[in-house]
Formats: structure tokens, C-alpha cells, sequence
């Protein structure tokens, strides 16, 4: 694609370089070559890709002042700097394709428009090199990157797949090699499914899906489009629900004859598992995403662009509102209600039944909730720095009580060593005058004999 074009498609406006310039692929700043495309976000960021070897730039709106602080508006704008008319597009409205003054001037003026070796103004950018400005660098840069993304081929179906009766195949389908679909299927255009992928009887799935090796999707499952379901998925396995016999103590498994739905733009990471309902549905919103090894139990409701992260674990019949994110290992017990846009941070757990927004925890929107139950963080670092002194404290006091034993047993020591000697010398002096006088000397005697040999 040129660069106008990706301009056209999702916004921005082109201040230096030409609309002409061809865009093969994204990159970063590090690596990337004339051909492709790398982004910064802050003045410090852009000063930085500017000097590498990337054909394009992609910076926030009005970082462009920073390069030539000593330019007057005019010449920043005949030098190729931002303008001051507030004429940009933001990304996500299709904006025009703009040819900035500077790129006319420099080519009327005989510059080596493809070189990149003669740098203009402060900022030190190569003549060859485009700059784009957006309100948001990143999230123009993964547009970007899908738009030039390469298609890949279609290859039809493979020779060792196994296709059921009634099978419906859109336009464009793709099967690997010894994938399963079930009978009375019916997958949308353009969507591929990789080798060894099991879809099960009656599974419905949309158009451009991506199915990747070994996922499982079990029967009563619909997918909407786009979706894009990462190696070793499971899809619509039975929920975990039994009835106990108190009588007898042993388990019958509740009905797990439910549906699950998972609506367009899904994209579930690797080893995750998404159970159906038990009598009614599951349903995953639009947009959500979910990492690898993540669980969500049966009749839970999922809402639209709700992130969950790696090792998290949602209990049944629970649900989560839209744009909610649970970072890694998070726990929800079952029946619990997690509000919109309500962020819980690793390891964070909320109790059975519970109900968890914004308003109850007292917080404002994008405020962390950590710790079980989930409280906001600032709360749990307050709580921590307490029992850290009283932990402090008492291993304190426990020191002193310490000394303070060993004093009073050395002392109780002492004084029973003093008694002991008091006790021996009265001995001694009652056996002394139970001897008699004749005797003592007899035994002073004595010793001064052993004495002298």
C-alpha cells in the first residue's frame, strides 16, 4: 500500500514526505528499513525513530514543535514542521490524503528526495523519510500492521479432512489437513481452519474466522465473524455443575445442555476453555479478548472489549462488564457480578455472590482493585505497611522479653549456686565439731602429709 492510502484508510496527516511513498510492512524503530513503518508516542521517542532507518514515522499530533523550537510557523511549515491550523484527522475517520508543502519545496528545490542522507531542521530528518501525525501512534501502528498484514492463500480443503453431511463451506474456505467437521455445519467465507481442527455437529461459524491447530468446538456453538480461536482451545465443552446425594454422598452431573454464543472480533489465546450453558447460553461480547490458559465457566456473560489476562478463572453463572479488564490469575467465584470497566489487578479474587463495580468499591474509573477480596490497591499497600510495623514491633518486644528471661534465669542461678555454697560450708563446719578437736588436727595432719609427697 502507498502511505496515502493507509492516510485515507485510517486518518492522520502526513507533514513530511510524500503521499506516493510505498509502505511494505511495520517494524520497529530498531529494525525497521525504507519499506516499512515504525511509530513513536512521545517528542523523546520521535527523536529517536527519526534517525532510524524506517521509511515512515508515525507520531503523535503536535510533537512536530519540538523538533524545530527556534522556527518561526512559517518556515517550521516550509522545513516540514507541524502546522498550526488544527487541520488533522484523527484515526478511525478517514482523512485526506495530504501533500505537506514541505515535500513540493524540497523536490522543486532539487533535494534528494529518496536518499535520506541531507537532513532538514533541528530535528535532523532525513529527506527520505515520511512523518505522519495521529492522536494515538500505537493504535494507528496495529491498524496499520493489519492492513498490510499479507493475505494468505486459499487452499480449499485438504485431501485427509473429514467433512459431514449437509456441510455449509462460504466462498474462499480453507480446511487442513485432517480436521473434522461435524454434519449440518456451516462455516462463513474466507475462514480458515487449521489441521487437525474438531468442529463439532451443527456448529455455526462466521465469516474471516481463523481456527487454529487442534481447537475443539463442541456442538450447540456459534461463532460470529472474525473470530480468532489460538491452538488448543476448547469451545463448548460441558460445565463443571454436579448435585451432591447427602444421603449417599456421591455426585450426578447437572444438565449441561446449554448453548454458547462468541460474538464478532473474539480472540481466545491458546489452552483456553470456554464452557456452554447449563440450560441457557454462554456468551462472550464483541471485542473480547482472551489469553492463553484462561476459564470461563457455564451460563457466565461476558461483555464487549473485557480483557482477561493468563490464568484467570471465571466460576459459573458470574458476569463481567463491558471493558472490564482481570490481569493474570484472577479468581471470581460463582454468581458474581464484576461492573463495567472495573480493573483487577493479579492474583486479585472476589467471593461468591458478590457484586463488584467502580461506585461500591468507592473508586473512580481505572482505579486497580488487588488482594482478596479485591479492595483498591492503595488500600493494600496502606494495609501491608501496617502489619509490616506490627510484625516489627512485636519481633521487637519479643526480643526484649527475651533478654529479660535470660536475666532473670541468671540470677535465679546465682542465687541458688550462693545457697548451695552456704549449705556445704554449714556441712562441713557440723562435721568438723562432730570430729572433735583431736580429730581435726588428725586430719590436718593428713593433708599436710599428702601435701608434701
Amino acid at each position: 500500500m502507498t502511505l496515502g492510502e493507509l492516510i485515507k484508510e485510517l486518518g492522520g496527516e502526513l507533514v513530511v514526505g510524500s503521499a506516493e511513498t510505498e509502505v511494505l510492512r511495520v517494524s520497529s524503530a530498531e529494525r525497521a528499513g525504507s519499506g516499512e513503518l515504525a511509530f513513536a508516542e512521545d517528542a523523546a521517542a520521535a527523536e529517536e525513530a527519526l534517525k532510524c532507518g524506517a521509511g515512515v514515522v508515525v507520531v503523535r499530533s503536535g510533537v512536530g514543535a519540538s523538533w524545530y523550537p527556534t522556527l518561526g510557523n512559517d518556515e517550521a511549515v516550509a522545513k516540514g514542521g507541524a502546522r498550526s491550523d488544527g487541520g488533522r484527522s484523527g484515526e478511525g475517520e478517514p482523512g485526506p490524503v495530504v501533500s505537506h508543502p514541505s515535500a513540493t519545496k524540497l523536490q522543486m528545490d532539487g533535494a534528494r528526495d529518496i536518499s535520506g542522507q541531507d537532513e532538514i531542521g533541528m530535528g535532523g530528518i532525513g529527506l527520505g523519510k515520511c512523518v505522519v501525525e495521529v492522536k494515538q501512534p500505537r493504535l494507528w501502528f496495529a491498524q496499520a500492521g493489519k492492513l498490510l498484514a499479507p493475505n494468505m492463500a486459499v487452499t480449499g480443503v485438504h485431501a485427509s479432512a473429514v467433512i459431514g453431511a449437509h456441510v455449509h463451506l462460504g466462498a474462499g474456505v480453507s480446511i487442513g489437513a485432517c480436521a473434522v467437521v461435524g454434519d449440518n455445519a456451516a462455516i462463513g467465507a474466507g475462514t480458515r481452519i487449521e489441521a487437525g481442527a474438531v468442529i463439532g455437529a451443527g456448529v455455526r461459524i462466521g465469516e474471516e474466522c481463523r481456527i487454529y491447530p487442534r481447537v475443539v468446538i463442541y456442538e450447540g456453538t456459534t461463532l460470529g465473524n472474525r473470530v480468532v480461536l489460538h491452538a488448543g482451545a476448547v469451545l463448548g465443552a460441558d460445565g463443571f455443575g454436579y448435585v451432591r446425594d447427602a444421603k449417599t454422598g456421591r455426585y450426578t452431573q447437572f444438565p449441561q445442555q446449554g448453548t454458547l454464543v462468541v460474538e464478532d472480533d473474539v480472540e481466545v489465546g491458546a489452552n483456553s476453555t470456554i464452557d456452554r450453558g447449563a440450560l441457557e447460553e454462554t456468551r462472550i461480547g464483541r471485542g473480547t479478548k482472551l489469553d492463553n490458559l484462561v476459564h470461563v465457566g457455564h451460563n457466565c456473560a461476558i461483555g464487549e472489549d473485557v480483557i482477561l489476562v493468563m490464568g484467570t478463572g471465571i466460576s459459573g453463572s458470574s458476569t463481567v462488564g463491558n471493558g472490564a479488564v482481570l490481569a493474570g490469575q484472577v479468581g471470581i467465584g460463582d454468581h458474581v457480578h464484576i461492573g463495567p470497566g472495573v480493573i483487577l489487578g493479579g492474583q486479585a479474587g472476589v467471593l461468591s455472590g458478590k457484586t463488584l463495580t467502580n461506585e461500591s468499591a468507592g473508586v473512580k474509573p481505572g482505579t486497580v482493585l488487588w488482594g482478596t477480596p479485591a479492595r483498591p490497591l492503595t488500600q493494600v499497600l496502606r494495609e501491608i505497611a501496617v502489619v509490616s510495623r506490627l510484625v516489627k514491633r512485636a519481633g521487637s518486644r519479643d526480643q526484649g522479653e527475651t533478654r529479660a528471661s535470660a536475666k532473670r534465669l541468671l540470677a535465679r542461678c546465682v542465687k541458688g549456686a550462693k545457697g548451695l555454697l552456704a549449705r556445704c560450708a554449714l556441712v562441713g563446719k557440723g562435721l568438723l565439731r562432730w570430729l572433735g578437736k583431736p580429730s581435726r588436727q588428725a586430719l590436718i595432719g593428713c593433708a599436710f602429709e599428702k601435701s608434701e609427697r
